[in-house]
């Protein structure tokens, strides 16, 4: 069957090529009811815009690119998720790279969305955080760049992230409130900015409520479910004097807890146990996790919300860069709250 063409539409409608190109492009210059004629009979003869061409034209494809760590974990994939919902409804589609936490890949991610010419970037960047030059060429070539929950504070670039010292301090103080007295805290060996935050609050919380901090109860390294395991069996292998776990990451804490529970220790009674991001299963296993939530699903839309008001501005360097800080939200669940008095 022939393709329908804009030329088949003007022919219908009789008027110009121009006149139904305009149209579809939305352009000001065409009358209401010229677009939804134009509009109706492009639907009724079944026409399909050509994306490439149309894009060549206008400079625009209506694409964003999405850079990610990951989407093994639900943090990310719920966050992409609003970000997907706002930008859908405001007549663009994604792109998703996930970098794997690695600076290559993530290099070769931006590099795919630059030749692919979309309309912006949005990342959340790697764990390997040497060497992001590549990040300041976005910058030059004018392409709209945006960070959402890890950033480069050093780059005068648009944001959204959570407050991260605040989930720390409030974190540590619950297992505080709870009677909980020396706390170790499992944390990424990664240099990145959200985890030298966590630690920091968890750091400042003990401190304001005179307890001492440990520094042989300080475990880094990858954060898993293994690393949880791991940290927590070495722990009470070298008999170290902790009643709670403060880890920075829900897996790193289940795995944590997964041990306690094989040796017979009690959690809540004897041992506490605190993650971080809110991961689905910590709701569902026994005891449930307790844990922080970083508001993902708004931090998704907060994201594409402002992004969107960046680049309607048509100066999307030009102005001092906007970052938006959420607040944390403690959910403390059965694993550090005590059902009896310590």
């Amino acid at each position: 069957m022939k393709k329908t063409t804009i030329h088949d539409i003007a022919r219908e409608l009789d008027v110009t090529f121009s006149t139904v190109a305009r149209a579809l492009n939305d352009h000001p210059a065409i009358s209401a009811a010229t677009k939804a004629a134009v509009l109706e009979t492009a639907k009724r003869l079944n026409y399909q815009q050509n994306k490439l061409a149309s894009s060549l034209r206008s400079g625009r494809t209506n694409v964003i690119g999405i850079i990610v760590p990951s989407l093994d974990t639900s943090f990310f994939s719920s966050v992409v998720h609003g970000i997907e919902k706002v930008m859908n409804e405001n007549g663009y589609s994604m792109l998703l790279y996930q970098t794997g936490e690695s600076l290559k890949q993530e290099q070769k991610g931006i590099e795919t969305f630059l030749q692919s010419r979309v309309d912006g970037i949005i990342s959340s960047v790697s764990g390997e955080v040497e060497g992001r030059e590549f990040y300041e060429q976005i910058s030059k070539r004018q392409v709209p760049l945006l960070f959402f929950d890890r950033a480069i504070n050093e780059l005068p670039v648009p944001s959204v992230t959570i407050n991260d010292y605040q989930a720390g301090f409030v974190a540590t103080e619950h297992l505080i409130k709870e009677g909980y007295k020396h706390i170790a805290h499992f944390t990424s060996d990664q240099n990145l900015t959200i985890f030298k935050e966590r630690f920091r609050g968890y750091r400042d919380a003990l401190q304001q409520y005179g307890l001492p901090m440990n520094e042989d109860m300080i475990c880094k390294g990858r954060l898993s479910l293994e690393f949880g395991k791991d940290s927590v069996t070495r722990l009470l292998e070298q008999e170290k004097n902790f009643d709670a776990v403060f880890a920075a990451e829900d897996y790193t804490a289940m795995g944590a807890l997964q041990v306690l529970l094989e040796r017979g220790i009690k959690v809540p009674q004897q041992m506490g146990v605190m993650g971080f991001a809110n991961e689905a299963f910590g709701a569902f296993v026994t005891p449930s996790l307790s844990t922080v939530d970083q508001q993902t699903i708004r931090m998704g839309e907060e994201t594409a919300h402002l992004f969107l008001k960046l680049i309607a501005n048509k100066d999307f360097y030009g102005t001092t860069p906007e970052r938006i800080v959420l607040d944390p939200i403690l959910i403390p669940r059965h694993s550090s709250q005590t059902v009896e008095p310590r």
